[in-house]
């Protein structure tokens, strides 16, 4: 493999700096928490990014580092066959300091609460809430990433959210009636 130019080679830094965590996390997630093969899954994205000319891919960079990262993770995913369910230690996010500790406490139920719901979802639309909220991706993205038309992402999205408050409202409907 030739060197890379200096611009490119720049390019590439700022590449990782940038998409870096958002992979390890994306990719932890679809490898159900194995962050050795994460770590593995992205260190492949990136060097294949390397292989790539930067004026292919420059105008959908997050798009491209993304599908790349999910074809791989879930290349190993069938190589192994290993696709179990997600659960609330895998979706664990630590809470924000609250200085009233009952605010907190209520703010982590419903979290908790949130995180279950969600993994109650179909898996591909736990998957587009996720690039959706957590890795602050737009439905053009989403969709080159997932492979599905942009009405179609965002059809799916608002199902998906939809959904999580109609559940979300009936457990704090049952939780309010069931105090005494």
């Amino acid at each position: 493999m030739p060197e890379p130019q200096p611009d490119h080679a720049q390019w590439i830094r700022d590449a990782l700096q940038t998409h870096e965590h958002s992979l390890l996390q994306y990719a932890g997630r679809l490898l159900r928490g194995d962050t050795d093969r994460a770590r593995d899954v992205v260190q492949d994205t990136f060097l294949k990014l390397c292989r790539q000319p930067r004026e292919k891919i420059d105008d959908h960079l997050a798009q491209w580092l993304f599908t790349v990262c999910r074809n791989r993770a879930f290349e190993i995913l069938r190589k192994e066959g290993r696709m179990t369910p997600l659960n609330d230690s895998d979706l664990a996010v630590r809470a924000a300091e609250a200085p009233d500790p009952a605010a907190g406490a209520l703010r982590r139920d419903r979290l908790s609460a949130v995180v279950a719901l969600l993994g109650e979802l179909p898996e591909r639309q736990q998957e587009l809430i996720r690039l959706k909220f957590h890795s602050n991706l737009s439905y053009k993205e989403i969709s080159g990433i997932m492979d599905l038309s942009v009405s179609n992402v965002g059809y799916l999205l608002h199902t998906g959210m939809r959904t999580l408050r109609r559940r979300l409202g009936e457990m704090e409907t049952q939780t309010r009636e069931s105090l005494p």
